[in-house]
């Protein structure tokens, strides 16, 4: 527990203290109200899963060919399926959609990937390669704001960690996206989706460390592909 765990390492601490001329007696009275301010107990932060807590989704017009549904009660975890579906096939879908709730992510604290002390994924390089560090390109403030918020959202969901001394360094840039459908009515009183760019996509320039990472001969085809 923390409080064992915050007497191991006060003595972890003590034991590579060397004091010549002090007895291990007078080392821990002075010592150890120091250690005791510097070591603090902590909380184990714990993400409460969508399954649990479903979030408040803004929900958006939709085009006349999709409409929502929902897996839990009138209001909570919306999917959005074809408006074409009989009734029994809508049915069914969200039958499906419910017993695999679990796979459906509502936000970054519900994508679960594998523990790095139990496998990690390693990147097979060149045997001649070298390391690159590029430093950042500067941005304007608008999309420095963009990529902050980004980083500190993956930073909270711990999909990614700070790595100080690191021989890789890639720059960060945005990128135009896409910000989903727009609906508006034309003279025919219709729902007519129109796309706009509203947003941005915050991407990593990897291309010198795919010029040094060992290629595949042998891929896995894409989708479309089958």
């Amino acid at each position: 527990n923390a409080k064992f765990s915050l007497v191991y390492a006060q003595g972890c601490l003590l034991n590579d203290l060397d004091v010549p001329g002090f007895s291990r007696l007078q080392v821990l009275r002075n010592y150890l109200p120091q250690v005791q301010k510097e070591l603090k107990i902590c909380e184990a932060k714990t993400d409460k899963s969508s399954i649990n807590e479903p979030p408040e989704v803004e929900l958006k017009d939709l085009p006349s060919h999709l409409e929502y549904a929902f897996l839990e009660g009138d209001d909570k975890f919306p999917v959005i399926i074809s408006n074409d579906l009989s009734d029994e096939e809508k049915t069914a879908l969200i039958t499906v959609l419910k017993s695999h709730k679990r796979a459906i992510a509502l936000k970054l604290s519900d994508i679960k990937g594998i523990d790095p002390e139990f496998c990690t994924h390693k990147i097979l390089m060149e045997d001649d390669f070298e390391p690159a560090v590029q430093h950042q390109r500067r941005v304007n403030p608008k999309i420095y704001d963009v990529i902050k918020k980004e980083v500190l959202k993956l930073l909270d969901a711990e999909l990614i960690y700070p790595i100080s001394d690191s021989p890789w360094a890639s720059p960060v840039h945005c990128v135009p996206k896409k910000g989903g459908y727009n609906v508006v009515k034309n003279k025919e009183n219709e729902l007519i989706p129109t796309r706009l760019v509203t947003e941005w996509r915050v991407c990593i320039d990897y291309r010198k460390l795919n010029e040094a990472t060992r290629k595949d001969h042998f891929p896995l085809p894409l989708l479309f592909y089958r």
